[in-house]
Parts: structure tokens; C-alpha cells; sequence
């Protein structure tokens, strides 16, 4: 990863130009900047992307460009950090009325979901980072995962979550399945007239909620209106030893 990106990792950003912190007006350049990027890679991806489109698209001149980034690549990982932050906010915004841990599972996807609907670049600038700044899409990962499992051993601790879980492994297990289920419902599903969805299914998001809850519940106990369900199987024999 570079120095630059470690700059804009940090609170708030220097000009690599002046090495001085931006001004308001700064930001706002910067942010037109990151926008116009995010359209860029996602529509032509790294390689053919240039800095020349990024500045047309933000509207200013060539020049001006050089103020906030030093390259191509380093506007890349601007953006996969900024991406970052944004979709662990919107995340962290749908979970804070949340009652139990299976419930902020349910609305912390319900924000990634709707970020992804809306922000569909994600998907092919992190994938591409892989290639194009390996370090920076760990950061990525790792950003999110940081707090992923701190949440999970809150729940522990509560009683929400089976204690004999591995709060990282499963944190990076829920990860992954939230990608690649954001992948195949919004990303890949397109309706009559080849338009992707505008949010995910909500019969994909309660099945996705049953199978977290039955794999985070403690003893492996599953969801009360689950067939398998402690209570259910109870009652079920007690109406065959009635019928009996």
C-alpha cells in the first residue's frame, strides 16, 4: 500500500501536492473526485480507466486532479477505503435499533444490501484490488471484519451467541456469505427488461436470517418457529401421546 493511502486512511486528508490539510472547498473537490472514480472504474475497471475520464466526470481540470491524488492507483484505493467506510456506516445505521443479535444480523444486511443495490461499484473495485492493491483490499476486509467481531462477542457475553463459537471465524464465514449472496440476488438477478433489482428479495433475506440464526444460536438452538425447534419437537409429542 502506499504513503498516500495510509494519509487518507487517517482522520481527515493532506494534499499530496502541499502536504497541508484540505479546506472545505478541498473536500468537496475531493469528494466529486471519488465519485467520479467510483463511475469510472466501475464502468471500464482499472486498466482501461483514465485519469483524464475521472476528471471529466468530476468536472474539473486535468491539473486540479494532482491536488488530492498522486495516480491512478492511488484514487483506486481512495476509493476502496472510502467505499469501505461508507458501507460499514450504512450497516451500522440499520443495526442500532436492533433488540437481540439475530435481529441486527437481519438489518446489518439489510444496510450492506442496500448500499450494494445502490453502490453496485463495490463488487468490481474490491474485486479488482485483489490485482491492483492487494493491501488495500485486506484493509478492506479486515475493517469490516474488526467490527464484525467485536459485535459477535458482545452477544457472547450476552447470551445471544453460542460461546463455543470462533467470534473471527464466524465473522469472516458471514462475511462471505453475505458477499456472495449480495452477488447472486442483486448484482446477478435482472428483471424483463435487463434491470437489476432495487433491493434484495425479502424471502432471500428471511431465509438468509433463518440459516444465521440456526448456526449462531447457543447449543445450535434453532429459531422458535423452526419444525426442529426445541419447544416444536416438545410439543409435537405431546400431541402423539394425546392422540395416543
Amino acid at each position: 500500500m502506499t504513503d498516500s493511502v495510509e494519509t487518507v486512511a487517517a482522520d481527515g486528508y493532506v494534499s499530496p501536492a502541499t502536504g497541508r490539510p484540505l479546506t472545505k472547498r478541498g473536500e468537496a473537490t475531493r469528494r466529486k473526485l471519488l465519485e467520479a472514480a467510483e463511475t469510472v472504474f466501475a464502468d471500464l475497471g482499472y486498466h482501461e480507466a483514465s485519469i483524464v475520464k475521472i476528471t471529466e466526470g468530476a468536472g474539473v481540470a486535468l491539473g486540479t486532479f494532482y491536488l488530492y491524488f498522486d495516480s491512478k492507483q492511488t484514487i483506486f484505493e481512495a476509493l476502496v477505503i472510502d467505499l469501505n467506510r461508507r458501507v460499514r456506516h450504512a450497516m451500522s445505521q440499520s443495526m442500532a435499533e436492533a433488540k437481540d443479535r439475530i435481529e441486527a444480523e437481519r438489518l446489518g444486511f439489510e444496510g450492506f444490501f442496500r448500499f450494494t443495490a445502490a453502490h453496485p461499484a463495490l463488487y468490481r473495485v474490491v474485486r479488482e484490488a485483489e490485482f491492483v492493491s492487494p493491501a488495500t483490499l485486506r484493509l478492506h476486509y479486515e475493517r469490516i471484519v474488526e467490527g464484525y467481531r467485536a459485535g459477535l462477542c458482545a452477544a457472547q457475553s450476552s447470551g445471544d451467541v453460542d460461546p463455543l463459537l470462533d467470534p473471527e471465524v464466524s465473522a469472516w464465514a458471514l462475511m462471505g456469505a453475505g458477499e456472495l449472496i449480495g452477488m447472486r440476488y442483486l448484482l446477478w438477478e435482472r428483471d424483463d427488461s435487463g434491470r437489476p433489482p432495487a433491493a434484495i428479495d425479502p424471502a432471500v433475506l428471511d431465509g438468509m436470517t433463518r440459516f444465521i440464526g440456526n448456526a449462531l444460536r447457543p447449543d445450535g438452538v434453532r429459531s422458535p418457529d423452526h419444525p426442529a425447534h426445541p419447544a416444536r419437537v416438545a410439543d409435537a409429542a405431546s400431541e402423539e401421546e394425546v392422540d395416543d
